[in-house]
């Protein structure tokens, strides 16, 4: 039966260079399971394979939608069922990579067909605008604290919906998510990089001052027609933006930056920690993932 092998990890763990190296052994594509970097224009920000990297493998769902478009992980998991209904007529395996747990349980497992309610939607937008992000962060916590942990909950779409799915059905996005996994025609083995934790740090600082060298501002200005989107109100992003606005000096910014990714790392090595049937690859991470393959 054709196969999925997962590469995940918290963000700059190294799952790029490493599901590379692994496509390149076992004869594999790569399929992003990145939620931005589906979006065209956003590559330094969100430290998208180079053009080197993509012409070395073939990668698919990078560069798939405008930064103004939504794609939230039900379509995701809908498109990607699709592509491997075709891909696997040719090859046996795929490298499912990136850092967002929805997204690779979307890919895994399925979602049931969620419930959406404009008006609902529209009242949650409402209080993002008259009350910040922070208090639907506060709800979101305290509902459904283990989708907290699994989503971007930087990103005020991601927070909405599943506030919006909550207060439809009454039940947290977590529950409906685990109740029916759905059939699928392939397996999987899913591994996660569990890079010492002050070395990722590290890692992820110096990767902050190269995207500033490399023209992250230069980047956020060309995006400056898309600054509304959601696919923008994220890290990397927003503080660029609060910058360009005049409300922080870029110092500051690119501290904000460091110190939000240092964040959203833990938070993603505490959710890949509590999932089950994980394989954690504390070091050397292609050769050791290649044994058990």
């Amino acid at each position: 039966m054709p196969e999925v092998i997962v590469i995940a990890g918290p963000t700059a763990s190294g799952k790029t260079e490493v599901s590379i190296s692994l496509a390149q052994s076992i004869d594999a594509e790569i399929l992003s399971c990145d939620s931005r970097q589906f979006y065209r224009k956003m590559d330094i920000g969100t430290a998208k394979p180079t053009i080197e990297e993509r012409a070395s493998i073939p990668h698919h769902f990078l560069d798939i939608k405008n930064p103004d478009e939504s794609y939230d992980a039900g379509q995701f998991e809908t498109d990607v069922i699709q592509f491997l209904g075709n891909y696997f007529q040719r090859k046996e395996r795929i490298i499912l990579v990136g850092g967002s747990g929805l997204y690779i349980k979307a890919v895994l497992e399925g979602f049931d067909d969620l419930p959406k309610n404009p008006e609902v939607r529209n009242r949650l937008n409402e209080t993002l605008k008259d009350e910040g992000l922070s208090t639907l962060q506060a709800n979101l916590q305290k509902l459904d604290p283990e989708i907290f942990l699994r989503i971007d909950h930087m990103n005020p779409q991601r927070v909405i919906r599943a506030l919006e799915v909550f207060e439809i059905t009454g039940q947290k996005l977590s529950d409906l998510q685990s109740q029916n996994s759905k059939k699928r025609d392939f397996t999987s083995r899913f591994f996660s990089l569990n890079p010492n934790r002050e070395e990722l740090y590290a890692r992820i600082n110096n990767r902050v001052d190269l995207m500033i060298k490399a023209g992250l501002i230069a980047e956020v200005e060309s995006l400056l027609p898309f600054r509304n989107s959601n696919a923008l109100k994220t890290v990397g992003y927003s503080e660029i933006l609060e910058f360009m606005d005049g409300k922080t000096s870029l110092e500051e910014a690119i501290t904000v930056i460091k110190q939000h990714s240092r964040n959203y790392a833990k938070r993603q090595f505490t959710w890949f920690r509590k999932q089950q049937n994980v394989i954690h690859v504390d070091s050397d991470y292609s050769t050791q993932i290649l044994r058990q393959l």
